[in-house]
């Protein structure tokens, strides 16, 4: 059997994994063989008389077009890559090998299909990008930013949220987001689909194509301007701790099953920074912090202390510094339990804060011992008003376990610079003077009485 050359050609082109394709000095194909539908998801008819520009992602054509006057006029271009947008709405990066026929006045081109090398590559720089931004960013907010950049470069990610559990709370919140919308357009929406995400712990993809086998919930939610809703939760260690939350509006391409699994993959890294994060952002506020009633430590207060005498010594200031201590303390927590006495401890601070001025600083030192720092102070009447109001406010009746209890409190004042030129020695003189105050005041002994039913 004699076979001509020509179909023997044409039985190794269709052979061939690569696209082969011939493009007209307009920028129309002539000519496509088969392996085009598995690289573009076209068949050669759809495409063949249609301009490439038709095909190729928006944002490339401009440089494509540029490739295209490089290689008509002469130069051959081996390596050069660009994006499709295949027939299913996925993109496809192609690298191309061309160069110009000018017998044929025609581009003959290799079109190979890179889309599984470069998604590789990009999660490989994803991963790593990651695991730097975890150490890098100085805080949540920042990492947040840093997560989206890295998401967006990767599928990309113009509407991203992240969205956490807050479990004592029982309700969602959304610590970053970027939106075409405005937030509270979406976000009934959005938060019934973000808890299916984060109560099964799995990924959630949602186009106006695929609803039709979904629960009604969810059917419902979706809004009819989203051209998909993807949900990615952030599964850690101690478990699904939140989600991100990607969408796609009307007239944009949507997410493909593809990019559901690639975030899916990076999720736990992400998940893992944010953890990490987290953790740290919690040491820190420790470290400051008094985890009863959230009001700074001995570390923070003397901090501000230093920077408040730096302040007043280089504007020849005065500030004042009051020791607080509750009378009897110790009774509250034998009578009553130490759960009343964290109670009680936690209304004070509220207490005295609601009497200071934003620029005060009130400190809980140890115990039943507060110290509140007062930069710019006042004159003399004007501070002796603020430690009686201090002092009522204070010793106002509180219920606590069907108790209704009152306690006392002592305060000492120091003044600088009067009493002292640094913290040590004005915390001390604060110290000696509130001794000196509960001695001379001889208080009685703390009120508790139980409250009667109904009353």
């Amino acid at each position: 059997m004699v076979i001509s050359k020509q179909a023997t050609l044409d039985g190794f082109i269709e052979l061939l994994l690569d696209a082969i394709c011939a493009v007209d000095g307009a920028g129309h194909f002539v000519f496509i063989s088969p392996a085009c539908e598995s690289v573009f998801g076209y068949r050669p008819e759809e495409m063949i008389g249609r301009n490439m520009l038709d095909f190729i992602l928006p944002e490339d054509r401009e440089r494509t077009l540029q490739a295209a006057g490089q290689i008509m006029s002469g130069q051959p271009l081996p390596h050069f890559e660009n994006r499709y947008l295949r027939k299913d709405g996925r993109v496809a990066h192609i690298m191309w090998s061309a160069r110009w026929s000018e017998a044929d006045q025609l581009r003959i081109a290799v079109a190979r299909d890179v889309t599984a090398l470069k998604r590789a590559e990009a999660t490989q720089a994803a991963l790593y990008a990651i695991s730097e931004a975890a150490h890098a960013a100085g805080d949540l907010a920042q990492l947040f930013e840093q997560m989206h950049r890295i998401v967006d470069r990767l599928l990309p990610a113009p509407n991203f949220s992240v969205v956490f559990h807050d479990e004592k709370l029982g309700r969602l919140a959304v610590p970053y987001q970027v939106d075409a919308q405005p937030a509270s357009a979406n976000e009934a929406a959005d938060c019934a689909l973000c808890a299916a995400v984060i109560r099964s712990g799995q990924p959630l993809l949602l186009t106006p194509n695929t609803l039709g086998g979904q629960p009604a919930p969810w059917r419902a939610a979706f809004r009819s301007d989203w051209q998909c809703w993807l949900g990615i939760p952030l599964n850690a260690q101690r478990g699904t701790i939140g989600a991100l939350i990607l969408k796609r509006y009307s007239g944009e391409a949507a997410y493909a099953e593809q990019d559901r699994e690639l975030l899916h993959y990076v999720s736990t890294q992400i998940a893992t920074a944010i953890e990490r994060k987290q953790l740290y952002a919690r040491l820190q506020y420790l470290s400051q912090y008094d985890e009863l009633t959230r009001l700074p430590n001995r570390v923070l207060l003397a901090d501000r202390m230093a920077t408040a005498l730096a302040r007043a010594r280089r504007e020849q200031g005065r500030l004042a510094l009051l020791f607080l201590d509750l009378d009897h303390f110790k009774q509250v927590n034998d009578t009553l339990g130490h759960t009343a006495g964290d109670e009680l401890l936690r209304e004070v601070a509220q207490r005295i804060q609601h009497c200071l001025r934003e620029t005060d600083t009130v400190a809980r030192i140890g115990g039943d011992e507060f110290v509140v720092l007062l930069e710019a102070i006042p004159g003399p009447e004007q501070l002796a008003a603020l430690v009686d109001k201090l002092r009522g406010e204070v010793s106002q009746p509180l219920q606590l376990n069907g108790h209704q209890l009152s306690v006392q409190p002592s305060i000492g004042i120091a003044l600088y610079p009067e009493h002292g030129q640094n913290e040590a020695q004005l915390l001390r003189y604060a110290d000696e003077a509130m001794y000196a105050a509960k001695k001379a005041e001889r208080q009685p002994s703390l009120r508790i009485s139980a409250i009667a039913d109904g009353g």
